[in-house]
């Protein structure tokens, strides 16, 4: 009879340390355990992940007041914890290159802004940096590096494996410079981003997540041909649920490529603007 109590304590020592393993695999990536996330997925190519700022092979490191950190802002980093955001979002996403400021701290902020108005003061903003420089639309089908990546990033994001209750609320893209080099590209531009939609709305199981795209600003107007097909393409995309905030007009560096920083604070603002629009729980206090 001695025995039994020792073995039954080295149990109870075992069983402890399991549930406290598996716990610390759970929340040791940074998010509160009590606190949700409203998730947003950052993808396309440079102007999502951010060049404002950056000149040849530095940022200026500036950072608009519209862009700083704040606690209720997280950023799902490459080792897939969530930490305070701040810019720029993409620095351990797109490697290859410099990045500075792109437009999701401004989003976050205005979401942000938004919900405290509303008198929701526990509102907490998610973002999932997934944009890759420099790469085409094809580069992202399904089946591809980068769309296998996005979409798992974003499913342990939300948690799937740990029953969190964060909520992927909208897909931001902003791509198509790399496809307006060519007139083929261009042509074929509307069928792959459709396709790229439904595809991401099928894997991630949700057939009418808000897609909010942009319309590419590039060059001089007015544009070159294949350019003019992009847009054309972007903006005439009829899918429920998918919309589209036009570049068009905003400021671009000398590259005549990338949005300067003051450009990426607006373009973060319309973004944030047409989600309000189309996402009814936002939808009270001022929208100035």
């Amino acid at each position: 009879m001695g025995r039994y109590p020792r073995k039954n304590i080295q149990c109870s020592n075992l069983t402890l340390y399991l549930i406290l393993a598996v716990n610390v695999s759970i929340f040791t990536d940074g998010q509160d355990p009590e606190t949700r996330l409203d998730v947003f997925i950052l993808s396309g190519q440079s102007n999502m992940s951010g060049r404002g700022g950056v000149e040849g092979t530095k940022w200026d490191g500036f950072v608009p007041h519209q862009c700083k950190p704040h606690p209720s802002i997280l950023r799902f980093t490459a080792e897939e914890k969530w930490v305070e955001a701040q810019e720029p979002l993409h620095k351990d996403i797109d490697t290859k290159k410099v990045c500075g400021v792109g437009p999701g701290m401004a989003f976050a902020n205005r979401l942000l802004k938004q919900h405290k108005e509303c008198g929701d003061q526990s509102y907490h903003v998610g973002l999932v940096p997934c944009a890759i420089g420099g790469t085409a639309i094809k580069e992202w089908e399904k089946g591809s590096f980068l769309y296998t990546n996005m979409i798992n990033r974003t499913k342990v994001a939300l948690g799937y494996n740990t029953g969190s209750s964060n909520a992927l609320r909208a897909l931001l893209w902003y791509q198509g410079e790399s496809d307006a080099n060519s007139e083929e590209t261009a042509d074929s531009y509307r069928q792959n981003l459709e396709r790229l939609i439904y595809d991401i709305r099928s894997d991630l199981q949700q057939p009418d997540l808000l897609f909010i795209q942009v319309a590419i600003t590039m060059g001089d107007p007015p544009y070159s041909e294949p350019v003019q097909k992009i847009r054309k393409a972007q903006l005439g995309v009829s899918i429920h649920n998918v919309y589209c905030v036009d570049a068009n007009g905003l400021v671009l560096k000398e590259d005549k490529l990338h949005l300067t920083t003051k450009s990426q604070v607006k373009l973060g603002k319309l973004l944030a603007d047409t989600y309000i629009k189309h996402e009814s729980s936002t939808q009270c206090g001022s929208n100035s």
